[in-house]
């Protein structure tokens, strides 16, 4: 499946998540390297991303695209790039929320 491949592909990345069930459902797919938004004011989580590329992993609901949207254009305000493939295959499904992301594999 299309999901899992790019969930292969990207284990080794940084991702950004909302909260702690979304941390422990990818860690369950593999990921290792997670950070959680969960209260860390914005400035400082953009500031502590060194990484060159990032996924940014929040809910597909009004509140999580809304985050989506302000952190994607921080990161790229500092030159970071934003990889959407997890995300965008993620419109296709019926996962809206990355908590429940491990119960599609």
């Amino acid at each position: 499946m299309e999901l899992e491949d790019a969930i292969e592909r990207h284990r080794k990345k940084l991702v950004i998540v909302e909260g702690k069930n979304d941390k422990a459902a990818l860690e369950k797919l593999g990921f290792t390297k997670i950070v959680c938004v969960d209260g860390t004011p914005e400035y400082k989580l953009i500031e502590s991303i060194h990484e060159k590329e990032i996924l940014i992993l929040t809910d597909l609901d009004k509140e999580g695209r809304k985050k989506y949207a302000a952190l994607s254009h921080q990161f790229k305000q500092r030159g970071v790039s934003i990889n959407n493939d997890i995300r965008n295959l993620l419109f296709k499904t019926k996962i809206r929320q990355i908590e429940g992301l491990h119960l599609f594999q």
